[in-house]
C-alpha cells in the first residue's frame, strides 16, 4: 500500500528545498543554496524509486485519492490529490533522477555565477512544477502544474536578464505557451460541459458515452464532442511540448543556462504534453480525427524540424532541434495508439538528451562560454570523458542497434507502418527520413566538435574588456576536461543511455507493463501486431541490420563522416548548389518572421489604430471637448462679474421686468 504521507514528502521535498535556497540564500550560503536544493530532490528520488518498486514488484494497488478538498462549486467538486499508476510510476523516476543530476552538474556549471543560488531555487522549484503535474488525478490540479512549469521555465529561460536576447526569448516563450494554454483551459471547459466533473476516473469511465455526441460550436454546424475535446487539449501539447505550430519558443530557450536546457529539454516542461495525452488515452481513442491530426503534426515536426538542425552551427541549437525532432516521433507514436511506445520513447531520450546538453555544456566550459561548433575542432584528446559519453548519448539518439533510443525510436517507425489512419502514410515517410536526418547533424555535430584540426588559439593573458564580446576562438587557456562534480553526472546518465532499454524494451512495449494507465482500442492496436515478430531484445537488435531504418540512418553516418571529416568544402558546395533549400532552412522556413509580422507588429499596430481611434479620438477627444466648454462658458460667465454696483443693479431691474412680464402673460393664458 502506498503511503499518501509519503507522497506528499515525494511532490513536496523540492518545494522545500526551493523555498529555502531561496528565501535564506544570503543567510545559508551557496554551500548551502546547493546542499539543500539537492537533497531535496534526492529524497524525491529516492521516494520514487520506493513508490516504483511498490507498484512494479511490491504488489501495491494504484493510489487515487484527495487530499483535501480545494472547492466545491454546487455539485462541482474539486480537491487536491494524487493518482499514482505505473504510468505516474515512471514518469516520477524519470524525472527526479534527470533533475538530480542537473542539480549535481550544476555546482560545477554555474560555480562562477553570481545568481548561484537563484539558479538552484529554481530549479527545486521546476521539479516541484513537473510533480504536481504528473501525480495530478484531475483537471484543474493538471492546468496547476501545467502553468507553474510555464511560469518557471520563463524565469528560467530568461535567468541571465541582463541579456537582451536572454529577456526576448524568456517572453516568447511566455507568450507562445499561452496560446497553447488558452486552448488547452477551453478543452478542460469542453470536458467539465462533457461530464460535469473534473476528476479523471469519472471522466475515464465515461468516456465511451463521448461516441455519437455533438456541439455546435457555430450555430447549425454539429461537431463531434469527443474531437473537439481532444484537438483542443492537443493545442496545450502543441505548446509545451513545442510542436509545429507552436514550435517556436523552444530553441530560442537555449539562452539559458546550459542545465535549464538540459531539464527543460529532457523530463520537464516539453514532456509534459506528450504524458498528458497518454494519461488522456481514453479520450483520445473516441476520436480518430484528432489522432490523425495528433500523427500528422507529430511526423511533421519530426521531420522538418530535424533539417533545420542540419544548418545550426551553435552547439545547443542543433540539439535543440534534435528536441524538436524527436518530440515528435513521441507525438506519432500517440496519433497511432501506440502511447507505450511514447512513453518509452520519453523515457530513453529524457536519458540520452539530458547527457547530450550536459556534454555541451561541458564543451562551453572548455571553450571559455563559446558555443559555435565552426571554431572548435579537436577536442576528443583534451576531453576525453565529455567525448566519449557525447558519442554515447548520438549513437543513443541516432537509433543504434543496442542503444536506448534504438529500442524505443524503432518501434515508433514500425509501429507506424502498420497503422491505417488517415495521414500514416505521410507519417511515416518522414520518420523514416528523419532517422538520416538525424544520423546526418549528430555526426556534424560530433566531428565539428571534436575531430579534425583546433579552429581555436589560445592567446594567454587575455582579458576581456567591459562592455566587449570575446572573440569567437580565442581562448584565454588550454580547454580541458570539467570537473568531476560535471563528468560524474555525465557518466551516470551515459549508462541507461545504453542499457536502459535491455530490460525494459519488453514489458514496456509489449508485456502491458502500464496495465490501466493506458487505453487502447482493439481497433486501434499496433504494438500487439509488432509484439508477434518480438523474441527478446538481442534478437532484436541483430535484426534491425536488415530494415530500411538503419542503412537510411548508416547513410547519414557515411554522408557526415565524409562531408565533416574527410572533406568539408564538399558542405560549402553543397550550400551554394542548393541555396534555395539551405536558405530556406537557416531562415527556419520563416515561421518566426511570419509571427513576428503578422502578431509583433501587426498587434502594435492594431494597438495604435486603437489607441489613435478611440483613446485620442472618443475618449481624449470627450475629455478635452468638456474642459473646452467649461474653458468658454467660464470666459462668458466671468464677464458677468465686473465688481460695478450699477451692473448688478442693472440686471436686477431687468430681471425683475422679465419676472413680472412672465406673470402677466401666464395670466392671460
Amino acid at each position: 500500500m502506498i503511503s499518501q504521507n509519503l507522497l506528499i514528502v515525494l511532490v513536496g521535498a523540492p518545494l522545500i528545498g526551493a523555498l529555502i535556497a531561496g528565501l535564506l540564500r544570503n543567510r545559508i550560503g551557496r554551500a548551502g543554496a546547493a546542499g539543500i536544493a539537492i537533497v531535496s530532490v534526492a529524497l524525491s528520488f529516492a521516494l520514487s524509486c520506493i513508490v516504483f518498486y511498490q507498484l512494479v514488484w511490491g504488489g501495491a494497488p494504484d493510489f487515487n485519492a484527495n487530499v483535501y478538498t480545494w472547492l466545491e462549486v454546487g455539485k462541482l467538486t474539486i480537491g487536491i490529490g494524487f493518482l499514482v499508476d505505473r504510468l505516474t510510476a515512471l514518469m516520477l523516476v524519470t524525472v527526479t533522477f534527470v533533475s538530480l543530476m542537473v542539480h549535481i552538474y550544476t555546482i560545477g556549471y554555474m560555480a562562477e555565477d553570481s545568481g548561484f543560488q537563484r539558479f538552484f531555487a529554481y530549479i527545486a522549484l521546476f521539479t516541484f512544477s513537473m510533480l504536481v503535474l504528473v501525480i495530478a488525478n484531475n483537471f484543474l490540479q493538471l492546468f496547476v502544474g501545467w502553468e507553474l512549469v510555464g511560469l518557471v521555465s520563463y524565469l528560467l529561460i530568461g535567468f541571465w536578464f541582463e541579456k537582451p536576447t536572454a529577456t526576448f526569448a524568456a517572453l516568447k516563450a511566455f507568450i507562445v505557451n499561452r496560446v497553447g494554454d488558452f486552448g488547452f483551459i477551453l478543452g478542460i471547459a469542453a470536458v467539465l460541459y462533457g461530464f460535469h466533473t473534473l476528476d479523471y476516473s469519472v471522466v475515464f469511465a465515461e468516456a465511451p458515452s463521448l461516441a455519437g455526441r455533438t456541439i455546435e460550436v457555430v450555430g447549425g454546424h454539429p461537431w463531434s464532442l469527443a474531437t473537439l475535446i481532444c484537438l483542443l487539449l492537443f493545442v496545450g501539447a502543441c505548446g509545451k511540448s513545442a510542436q509545429v505550430p507552436l514550435h517556436v519558443w523552444l530553441p530560442d530557450s537555449m539562452e539559458g543556462p546550459t542545465p535549464i536546457s538540459a531539464l527543460i529539454h529532457a523530463a520537464t516542461m516539453v514532456t509534459a504534453g506528450i504524458f498528458m495525452v497518454a494519461r488522456m488515452s481514453p479520450l483520445y481513442e473516441m476520436s480518430t480525427t484528432a489522432l490523425s491530426v495528433v500523427l500528422v503534426v507529430g511526423a511533421t515536426t519530426a521531420f522538418f524540424m530535424g533539417m533545420v538542425g542540419i544548418v545550426q552551427n551553435d552547439i545547443k541549437r542543433v540539439i535543440a532541434y534534435s528536441t524538436l525532432s524527436q518530440l515528435g516521433y513521441m507525438v506519432v507514436a500517440l496519433g497511432v495508439s501506440a502511447y507505450a511506445a511514447g512513453m518509452f520513447h520519453l523515457m530513453t531520450h529524457a536519458f540520452y538528451k539530458a547527457l547530450l546538453f550536459l556534454c555541451s555544456g561541458s564543451v562551453i566550459m572548455a571553450m571559455h562560454h563559446g558555443q559555435d561548433m565552426r571554431f572548435m575542432g579537436g577536442l576528443r584528446k583534451k576531453m576525453p570523458i565529455t567525448y566519449i559519453t557525447m558519442w554515447i548519448g548520438s549513437l543513443s539518439l541516432c537509433a543504434t542497434p543496442f542503444f536506448a533510443g534504438f529500442y524505443s525510436k524503432d518501434e515508433i517507425i514500425d509501429a507506424v507502418g502498420e497503422a491505417h489512419l488517415v495521414g500514416a502514410t505521410y507519417a511515416y515517410w518522414c520518420v523514416l527520413l528523419g532517422v538520416f536526418v538525424t544520423a546526418l547533424y549528430s555526426f556534424r555535430l560530433l566531428y565539428m566538435t571534436f575531430h579534425g584540426k583546433p579552429r581555436w588559439h589560445v592567446e594567454h593573458g587575455l582579458h576581456e574588456e567591459e562592455g566587449h564580446e570575446p572573440q569567437p576562438g580565442v581562448l584565454p587557456h588550454e580547454p580541458k576536461e570539467s570537473p568531476l562534480v560535471v563528468t560524474v553526472p555525465l557518466i551516470l546518465l551515459a549508462i541507461p543511455s545504453v542499457v536502459i532499454g535491455w530490460w525494459t524494451a519488453k514489458p514496456l512495449l509489449f508485456g502491458n507493463w502500464f496495465g490501466t494507465s493506458i487505453f487502447v482500442l482493439p481497433e486501434h492496436a499496433v504494438l500487439p501486431k509488432l509484439a508477434e515478430e518480438f523474441h527478446n531484445v538481442w534478437a532484436f537488435g541483430v535484426h534491425a541490420f536488415a530494415t530500411p531504418a538503419f542503412w537510411i540512418a548508416f547513410a547519414g553516418f557515411v554522408v557526415a563522416t565524409y562531408v565533416y571529416q574527410f572533406n568539408p568544402k564538399v558542405a560549402d558546395r553543397a550550400a551554394r548548389m542548393f541555396l534555395p533549400v539551405f536558405k530556406v532552412l537557416t531562415r527556419k522556413y520563416w515561421v518566426d518572421e511570419i509571427y513576428f509580422n503578422l502578431f509583433g507588429r501587426g498587434g502594435l499596430k492594431l494597438g495604435r489604430g486603437f489607441w489613435k481611434g478611440t483613446d485620442l479620438g472618443i475618449f481624449d477627444g470627450a475629455v478635452n471637448g468638456a474642459a473646452f466648454v467649461t474653458e468658454r462658458s467660464s470666459r462668458v460667465f466671468r464677464r458677468l462679474q465686473t465688481g460695478f454696483l450699477y451692473h448688478y443693479a442693472f440686471a436686477m431691474i431687468v430681471g425683475l421686468i422679465l419676472l413680472l412680464g412672465g406673470l402677466w402673460y401666464w395670466g392671460l393664458h
